[in-house]
């Protein structure tokens, strides 16, 4: 009986022991740095996008769950949800904050004056205020834009080739977005160019799309241009449905929009975006400061075309834009 005692009292010991040893070799491992993730919309269609961020991180040495954790925050679409999410970031004490879009990145530019932000958007991050300059951004953010307003006025361009007949185009803007009235001024100023007549209508929840759609009947307006932002990429399905129910030709930004029935999408490469967002995180995690690295611009662009659509619109799609097109879906 004692020695069953005694053994008992062995194992106890040894147990505690054991238990202090792997208490001990947790606290000398050092903690995995925590990346803030700060998008406006829902997580559903930005997936395949996060995965293209995580593997900008690995190309910095960089794998989620081995050396690195990311807190996701995602704002459903309700764009003032974002200060608080990004100021709990901030409480958490991430070693960085990725903002997505130009919303988040100023919700996280209010947050934290230390903490590095690393953006990507459509845009001159310089003329909505994110930094300084694009070489020097000064601050404690740097990032990824992809060429802005001269997108989007390509879109009408590329929309006037294909309805050449149209001297009426509108455009849909979500007035939220920081970079609403620059582009409204510029695209008001490449109709000129075009001789064309162009009509800004503005939308911010699902609710106005059909009257923005109504709108553009009333208009006779031979077609519409989308403009870029969160709240638009996150619907790309609707507004091509909602293209096609109201037979208008309609250019986006991405091809999903095509892939749902859209007439044609023109844009940067928003997953060569997230990754190179990715990589710019990793050199920030690896010690390089927001103001040594230059701000970033993506170049790479790809043009989609939905052949299906443009002939039930009864548009004749010119030689020289399906040579030039990424893709064209039948």
């Amino acid at each position: 009986m004692a020695s069953h005692i005694e053994r008992r009292k062995l194992l106890a010991t040894l147990g505690g022991a054991a238990a202090a040893w792997l208490l001990t070799a947790q606290a000398q491992q050092p903690a995995m740095p925590v990346i803030g993730f700060l998008h406006s919309a829902s997580p559903g269609p930005f997936t395949n996008l996060v995965v293209a961020f995580r593997q900008g991180l690995r190309e910095t040495g960089y794998i989620e769950g081995q050396n690195v954790i990311i807190d996701l925050r995602w704002a459903e679409g309700q764009n003032d949800r974002l200060p608080e999410l990004a100021a709990d970031l901030v409480r958490r004490q991430v070693i960085v904050i990725a903002a997505v879009g130009g919303i988040s990145a100023r919700a996280a530019k209010t947050a934290t004056t230390t903490i590095p932000v690393v953006f990507w958007i459509e845009g001159d991050p310089v003329e909505v205020g994110l930094v300084a300059s694009l070489n020097r951004p000064g601050g404690n953010l740097t990032g990824v834009t992809t060429l802005g307003a001269e997108l989007t006025t390509k879109r009408l361009e590329l929309l006037r080739e294909l309805v050449p007949t149209a001297d009426t185009i509108a455009v849909l803007i979500d007035p939220t977005t920081l970079t609403a009235e620059t582009l409204s001024r510029d695209l008001q100023a490449a109709a000129r160019a075009l001789g064309l007549q162009v009509h800004i209508l503005h939308a911010s929840a699902e609710r106005e799309f059909d009257s923005a759609f109504a709108t553009l009947a009333e208009l006779r307006a031979g077609g519409v241009v989308i403009g870029p932002g969160p709240f638009f990429s996150t619907r790309s399905k609707l507004l091509a449905a909602l293209a096609i129910r109201h037979s208008i030709p309609a250019i986006f930004q991405f091809r999903e929009f095509v892939a749902a029935g859209g007439l044609m999408s023109y844009g940067g490469s928003v997953t060569d975006l997230y990754r190179l967002a990715g990589v710019y995180t990793g050199r920030i995690l690896n010690g390089e400061k927001p103001r040594d690295l230059p701000v970033q611009q993506s170049t790479k662009v790809e043009l989609f075309l939905n052949l299906k659509t443009a002939q039930a619109l009864g548009l004749e799609v010119p030689p020289t834009l399906l040579a030039r097109a990424d893709e064209v879906i039948e």
